[in-house]
């Protein structure tokens, strides 16, 4: 009888954990060479990481230009190189829980006149809670914030004092495509009265997403203190690692439910 118990518990507690594993959008179940990012060239228009598919816009303009928006996948290392060349990288140097890929999301602006950000888009294989991701800032964000560019201000201004801030905001959309709520997250805040509590994040965070319910799809869009004629300044990009959303309980409820029953016929036997 203990030998049947065990067996049911361990059973139970391997295919949660198989379930929950497989569920996570970790970005590692993804190829790539040393060193490189997939930005969208083979014209796929996105990718699927774990149970999730993000969305990908790229287009090619000859002569060796391009441009492209959504999401990105990545395992470039460079934490000092700044500029655009360098859109690649996180400034925590790899992935979260030192993993290798993560990914890399570019929020387009609204180039039609309003110069709205258009936000970027996972969307899951059917209606879910999530748990969460982890979240930092790009290389070339990080460092247009701390030292400033030829676009993007120096975050607090020479002296420190300015209320700068960059905002990430997670909308869910559930499967009929209303919203099923908002979370802020400030990859950077220069608000408080105290300078010294100023930040940009520089690591990897974890964003509990729980508070927006059952979820198809999020969205991302991002948000800054630094804007001019032609929209947002501060570079349009986040990284992501280890989106999680939660299994759903049915099955592995019933296959518990079977299990027990099994266990309760073989107790009755005895």
């Amino acid at each position: 009888m203990k030998i049947i118990k065990l067996f049911v518990l361990t059973t139970v507690i391997f295919l949660f954990s198989v379930s929950a594993q497989a569920e996570v959008s970790t970005f590692d179940d993804l190829s790539l060479s040393p060193e490189s990012y997939w930005n969208g060239s083979d014209g796929s228009g996105g990718f699927t990481s774990g149970s999730a598919y993000f969305n990908n816009n790229y287009t090619d303009w000859g002569g060796g230009t391009y441009s492209w928006d959504g999401f990105a996948y990545s395992n470039t290392t460079d934490t000092t190189t700044p500029g655009y060349a360098n859109q690649y990288s996180a400034i925590t140097g790899g992935g979260a829980g030192g993993s290798n890929n993560y990914a890399i999301s570019f929020v387009s602006l609204d180039w039609s006149g309003t110069y709205d950000p258009i936000p970027t888009e996972a969307t899951f294989d059917g209606s879910c809670p999530v748990s969460g991701a982890y979240f930092t800032n790009t290389t070339y964000a990080y460092l247009s914030m701390l030292n400033g560019d030829s676009v993007g201000k120096k975050f607090g201004g020479d002296g420190g004092n300015d209320p700068d801030w960059f905002l990430l905001t997670i909308e869910g959309k559930d499967a009929g495509g209303s919203s099923t709520g908002t979370i802020d997250f400030y990859l950077a805040d220069y608000r408080f009265a105290d300078n010294l509590l100023d930040y940009i994040v520089d690591d990897w965070t974890w964003l509990d997403l729980t508070s927006l319910g059952m979820v198809k799809s999020l969205e991302f869009s991002l948000t800054s203190s630094d804007t001019g004629a032609w929209g947002m300044n501060t570079p349009a990009y986040f990284t992501m690692d280890d989106l999680t959303p939660i299994p759903e309980p049915s099955s592995a409820a019933l296959l518990l439910s079977g299990l027990m029953g099994m266990f309760a016929i073989s107790k009755k036997r005895r």
